[in-house]
């Protein structure tokens, strides 16, 4: 009996052993889909042993870049002055498009506020507009909420909305778009913006331009708050990380992306 019992021990240990350690690490609007598809891929692949944190999509890039995880998560393109860093470092990071997402900004559920323009957003998030009355809301002060520096979500936001111009410095900053939503969801007053997957009943997701944010408008290029969402390899993905990639990528990966409410690529 302990003979069997040593060599049932010796088999787990070796197993254990065995099993392929794979670090994801990044974007929080990708972290989601990441985990999500961790957790069904180790189901069916005992061989993978993944590991999923958020940080933001610089701090995912920055960490592939120093070797510390095998699958960078980002809401962003790769920036030229990170490529030569990684190329330097004899890096060559290889993008795999995973999914795509609206930037939903999004209100308190009880404001009467159903739309804004481009240009609204952007005179609120610079200081011109203070009060929800002054755009035809509520006798309200406006709330900004914004997503740090790290965020993929933020460059993106910062470029399509901004016209890369500063935040008002009185802007409550968050490192997730959880922080975001769960601010805007107990502040009458607030306004954020989160990846797609992220609006809830919690907060009411407003239309920009006179297009609302949904899968089927990302889709049609109706709403142009949309950007792709990645994930980074040092050069072609091997082994394990690219039979989840395959697999993300694949038919059963793209409905998991649908039904954490981002928009598949099928």
């Amino acid at each position: 009996m302990k003979k069997l019992i040593l060599t049932l021990m010796a088999l787990g240990l070796a197993g254990t052993a065995s099993a392929e350690k794979i670090v994801f690490e990044g974007s929080t609007t990708v972290l989601p889909i990441a985990q999500r598809a961790a957790e069904v891929f180790m189901k069916t692949n005992p061989g993978a042993d993944i590991s999923v944190r958020g940080g933001g999509s610089g701090v995912g890039i920055a960490s592939i870049i120093d070797g510390t995880c095998d699958i960078a998560d980002a809401s962003r393109a790769i920036k030229p002055a990170e490529l030569e860093k990684a190329a330097k470092k004899g890096r060559d990071l290889k993008a795999h498009i995973i999914a795509m997402d609206g930037i939903s900004h999004i209100v308190h559920p009880s404001n009467s506020m159903a739309g804004l323009t481009r240009e609204q957003i952007k005179q609120i998030y610079t200081t011109r507009v203070k009060n929800w009355k002054e755009i035809g809301g509520p006798d309200l002060k406006i709330v900004v909420i914004s997503r740090d520096s790290a965020s993929g979500t933020f460059e993106a936001f910062s470029e399509l909305v901004l016209n890369k111009k500063k935040v008002r410095p009185d802007a409550i900053m968050q490192a997730s778009n959880q922080g975001i939503a769960s601010i805007v969801a107990r502040t009458p007053g607030a306004i954020g913006y989160v990846g797609l997957g992220y609006v809830t009943d919690s907060v009411k997701a407003i239309a920009v331009d006179g297009v609302a944010p949904s899968k089927e408008s990302v889709l049609r290029n109706k709403y142009l708050i949309s950007r792709p969402l990645f994930m980074y390899t040092n050069g072609a993905p091997q082994g394990m990380v690219k039979k989840f990639i395959d697999f993300l990528k694949g038919p059963e990966g793209q409905k998991l992306v649908n039904e954490e409410g981002f928009v598949g690529l099928k």
